[in-house]
């Protein structure tokens, strides 16, 4: 299934400097290909490593979907994921190009599947993210850029 075109904005900015360290917010950051979402423990890819998780998005809509479906209320940085965007479909498929303000360009790899981690944050969560791609989806950055919360989101290809 292909991805709806138009844009989206980015909602969110998130990242964490350790394994299971605590989340941080910020408004803007600088990402780049050798270093992923600045500050990000999952950004730099090591030697003979491809990047395949380099950076992860998840949509607004499919987090609320998520939420709903367990009634309950989680602020979205939980998710542990790097960006989060609003009013736009991420793509379903390896390959499609996600543009982010002027100059990011991330390269979608693969689903982003939900890990156990999410039902230790609440039971049935993982569950809950498994469908249509709710937990997002991971990619590799392929053009560096300064991004900030409320930045254009569009998918090139």
């Amino acid at each position: 299934m292909g991805a709806a075109r138009g844009v989206g904005i980015l909602g969110g900015i998130a990242r964490h400097d350790r394994p299971r360290g605590p989340i941080e917010t910020v408004p803007r950051v600088r990402v780049t290909e050798g270093e992923g979402v600045h500050g990000d423990l999952r950004g730099a890819i090591g030697p003979g490593k491809k990047g395949k998780r380099q950076i992860t998005l998840i949509e607004a809509e499919s987090w609320a979907a998520a939420l709903a479906d367990l009634n309950i209320d989680l602020p979205w940085h939980v998710r542990r994921a790097n960006l989060l965007v609003s009013g736009l479909r991420l793509p379903r498929e390896p390959g499609a190009i996600i543009a982010i303000g002027e100059t990011l360009r991330i390269r979608v790899n693969c689903e982003c599947d939900p890990c156990s981690r999410m039902d230790e944050i609440a039971p049935g969560l993982k569950a809950a993210l498994l469908p249509d791609w709710r937990g997002g989806v991971c990619g590799k950055v392929i053009s560096d850029g300064e991004i900030a919360i409320g930045d254009e989101v569009r998918i090139e290809q």
